[in-house]
């Protein structure tokens, strides 16, 4: 089934005479018979019933009208839209996310999605995990930006990329000038994380674990700014996806981390049920794209 043939399938509803549908749709009255005929077989059913000159819709057809001419609707809106001078978007966007990814990925989209659209609302609220997942189902977010959650949940995550984590240390640090550190290096080496309430003090665990490490965690900060303030002034090593480090903050180095490498997934959180409004899936591209990016850019570290 074609565009074309829910036109002149509205057409002919509308006038019930293929003189005058032809007309509107430009086309000849053969051809217009022969694209409703198509769209017959491919439905299955008679859309039209033709008594002598005379053309009525049958049942089937009554009820397909509604819906094809939801459909065009839609399509011509959309058209429109996208066109010079359309009117562009409007409305609001309400976007939860977490810190990691408001340090850097969330300006920088919105930045981008204002100068695209700039009748549009943005509304940001920077959030835990957790707490993304229950206003999403409260119905008062849109969207959600965040590492792949742990557990079971019934919203749709939408993965971006796989991102690795790192070692963090200043420049003094005595791991400073190592390209590359296994877990089990990390044994009794002094570190700041993420609290265990975090899903990605978890995953760190649970490498160190597999890996027999047994860190000495001398300090727990739930945000990574100050998670970095205090390895630039010491000698304690921190563990951040290596997105969050800004590249504009010196006096750090970024060690990879093997055997087993911490990989999270940062990804976009969706409820299942309802459509999304032109405004947010225009956002969801736009972080595709930017998160595309970015993981390219840090791509093979190392």
């Amino acid at each position: 089934m074609e565009l074309r043939h829910l036109r002149y399938f509205v057409a002919l509803a509308e006038y019930l005479s293929f003189t005058k549908a032809a007309d509107r749709v430009h086309v000849t009255q053969s051809t217009l018979s022969h694209q409703i005929r198509q769209l017959e077989e491919e439905v299955g059913q008679a859309l039209f019933d033709r008594i002598g000159k005379k053309v009525v819709t049958t049942e089937a057809g009554e009820l397909f009208l509604a819906y094809a001419t939801r459909a065009l609707k839609e399509v011509d809106h959309g058209i429109a839209m996208l066109k010079p001078g359309g009117g562009g978007l409007t409305g609001e966007v309400c976007i939860g996310a977490t810190h990691t990814f408001n340090i850097g990925l969330i300006p920088e989209c919105v930045a981008q999605f204002l100068a695209r659209h700039p009748t549009v609302r943005v509304r940001i609220d920077e959030l835990p995990a957790d707490q993304i997942v229950a206003k999403l189902h409260a119905g008062e977010l849109d969207i959600g930006i965040a590492y792949k959650p742990t557990g079971p949940t019934d919203l749709w995550f939408e993965p971006l990329y796989n991102e690795e984590m790192v070692l963090v240390v200043s420049d003094s640090h005595p791991l400073a000038g190592r390209k590359r550190i296994r877990m089990v290096e990390l044994h009794q080496q002094r570190l700041v994380l993420m609290p265990d309430y975090f899903s990605t003090r978890t995953l760190l665990d649970e490498c160190f674990k597999a890996s027999g490490a047994e860190p000495i965690v001398v300090a727990e900060m739930s945000t990574i700014a100050p998670m970095l303030g205090l390895v630039l002034r010491t000698q304690i090593g921190a563990i951040v996806a290596i997105n969050a480090v800004p590249a504009a903050l010196t006096g750090l180095q970024m060690i990879p981390i093997e055997s087993p490498t911490p990989i999270r997934t940062p990804g976009i959180l969706w409820r299942l049920d309802g459509e999304k409004a032109a405004p947010v899936q225009s956002f969801a591209v736009i972080v595709r794209k930017t998160a595309l990016g970015n993981s390219l850019r840090h791509e093979g570290p190392g």
